[in-house]
């Protein structure tokens, strides 16, 4: 599916209630687990301990960190959704988050984008994302969440 480039808030007002699009798949290395890992000092061994992890660990393997998963969601976005004539975006929150599978190293990881709800906010638009976080193979969302984005479009 083509990246969607919208310029204005009547163009991205057409596409509520749809699904953006999905992501290309982004391989989760055990470089990238391990930089995450350094970055928010979280060293728990299902992480950073492949040979612990295939001993002792339930998936056999190491583990992306949930928070990790999530922050791919600008990355992965950014292959679904380009607005253009933004002044100002930003982060305003994220609801229903769950992480329901984990996500194991050589994973494909993609993301699939539904716009819930847009609203003007006196020139600021409030953008609800569904997102799903979905790996190659899996049955089920390694997550699922609704975030929410502010925009002013100039």
């Amino acid at each position: 599916m083509a990246k969607l480039v919208l310029s204005s808030f009547a163009e991205l007002q057409a596409y509520e209630g749809k699904e953006l699009g999905v992501s290309d798949a982004h391989e989760i290395t055990q470089a990238q687990i391990d930089t995450f890992a350094n970055a928010t000092l979280d060293h728990q061994w299902i992480h950073t301990d492949p040979t612990r992890a295939a001993k002792e660990s339930p998936f056999g393997t190491t583990i992306a960190h949930g928070y990790l998963t999530l922050s791919m969601a600008p990355y992965l976005l950014s292959q679904i959704l380009e607005l253009r004539n933004i002044k100002m975006g930003i982060n305003y929150g994220m609801e229903k988050l769950r992480f329901l599978d984990p996500v194991k190293v050589g994973s494909k990881l993609k993301l699939r984008a539904e716009l819930v709800e847009l609203k003007d906010l006196r020139g600021t638009a409030r953008m609800t994302l569904k997102l799903s976080f979905e790996v190659e193979g899996a049955a089920k969302p390694a997550a699922i969440g609704e975030v929410i984005y502010l925009y002013q479009f100039a």
